[in-house]
């Protein structure tokens, strides 16, 4: 498949995701919405990599490592919201992390991380149109 073609389909995949992130919240389902906002950000950072490095992306979850191979310059503040978003990943699959994990997933908490990744997002589409 033509880079182009795989840097649409993350991207597309990823609104899709953004899209169920917005309903899961708006549905009172906090959790599995903060586990989407994972998916939302790790597509489009793997758009990015499709871009700047190579069609074969790395095949890993880990928000940060991923923008590392990618070379893609972060502030500290997006290296946190990376490390917190790549929580959200882990503590919404496995069940020993999930209750603490769905506690802690109060609708302010969830409101909060998500007008972050509403940020991250727009920065990060804007880097994969230029």
């Amino acid at each position: 498949m033509e880079r182009k073609k795989i840097v649409e389909y993350w991207v597309e995949s990823s609104d899709l995701d953004y899209n169920v992130m917005q309903s899961l919240f708006a549905n009172g389902h906090y959790s599995w919405s903060l586990f989407l906002s994972h998916l939302v950000i790790e597509k489009l950072l793997k758009a990015y990599y499709v871009i700047k490095v190579d069609v074969n992306y790395p095949r890993i979850h880990n928000l940060i490592e991923i923008a590392d191979k990618a070379a893609l310059d972060l502030s500290e503040d997006q290296k946190i919201i990376l490390e917190e978003l790549t929580t959200f990943n882990l503590r919404a699959r496995y069940p020993d992390y999930k209750k603490r994990f769905q506690k802690k997933a109060t609708r302010q908490f969830t409101e909060n991380q998500i007008s972050k990744v509403n940020g991250f997002r727009k920065w990060l589409l804007e880097k994969i149109s230029n």
